[in-house]
């Protein structure tokens, strides 16, 4: 294609890529469609402040993920829409894996609460029972949806406790855990399982999993500055369900290629030290 791109298709192609990279984006996240998202369409910068509302807590706005890729012809993509999958997908993925290993870097900080379980022993009923008899004492409202997030081989370890994983004792549940393989609801937490549940040490290695209810972690998020005039340079924001993000549209003359960067500007933090627990495995 041309080293230059009229006006019409740039624009049309950062509307297509902010289009589809956010709802992507929000696809490959677990922790961070649990926790309490505070976004405001309003620029910020780097190391910014962020009030949430009704929380009284501060979060730095500390963290510019960003990823890049690059379309040899746009008009391509614009003419096969489905195209646009394979550039971008990996570059989202990449953005989502920073935002929930930041989410889940946060268990250190509940320290208002006992930790439940050991480490590099496999999780029982009786664990899973005493973190939500902890965040009960701690006066988290019964209203409150709780949730697990655990690694991998905490989830197996779940899903093979004889009275979660067979119809018998478990009714519908049990289906779910043996066929589909969903761990679903157990003790009152809703069960989710993510690959990146910090793990610390060695021999026995730590798994550090997180039960908490959704105003225990704040996700804040505020746009990014519009490129400098002058510099080629196309952008578009994306913004959905308390979460936006950018993309920036520019030429690459060593490669021919128009480079799309997707970037998120963010902070995360506890917000209620009694309301989440780690539960080592």
């Amino acid at each position: 294609m041309s080293a230059i791109v009229s006006t019409n298709v740039a624009n049309a192609m950062t509307k297509l890529v902010a289009a589809d990279a956010l709802p992507a984006l929000l696809g490959n996240l677990v922790v961070g469609n649990l926790v309490t998202r505070d976004f405001e369409p309003v620029v910020a910068n780097h190391g910014d402040i962020v009030l949430l509302a009704g929380h009284k807590k501060q979060i730095v706005l500390n963290t510019h993920a960003e990823a890049t890729f690059q379309i040899p012809d746009v008009t391509k993509v614009l003419a096969v829409p489905d195209l646009l999958r394979l550039y971008m997908e990996p570059t989202v993925i990449a953005i989502a894996e920073k935002i929930e290993t930041d989410l889940l870097g946060l268990y250190a900080q509940f320290s208002a609460n006992p930790v439940v379980g050991t480490a590099g022993t496999a999780i029982t009923e009786a664990a899973v029972d005493q973190a939500e008899t902890v965040l009960f004492n701690a006066k988290v409202p019964a209203s409150s949806q709780k949730y697990l997030v655990v690694d991998g081989s905490t989830y197996s370890q779940l899903r093979q406790i004889p009275r979660f994983s067979e119809y018998g004792s478990a009714g519908e549940a049990g289906v779910h855990a043996m066929i589909d393989g969903n761990v679903g609801k157990l003790k009152d937490f809703f069960v989710f399982r993510s690959q990146f549940v910090s793990k610390t040490g060695s021999g026995p290695v730590t798994t550090n999993n997180v039960g908490f209810a959704k105003d225990a972690i704040g996700l804040a998020m505020r746009r990014l500055p519009q490129p400098l005039p002058g510099t080629g340079a196309v952008a578009e924001y994306a913004e959905l369900g308390n979460f936006g993000m950018r993309v920036v549209m520019s030429y690459q003359p060593n490669t021919l290629a128009q480079q799309f960067t997707v970037d998120v500007l963010y902070g995360v933090g506890v917000l209620r030290q009694e309301r989440g627990l780690q539960v080592r495995t």
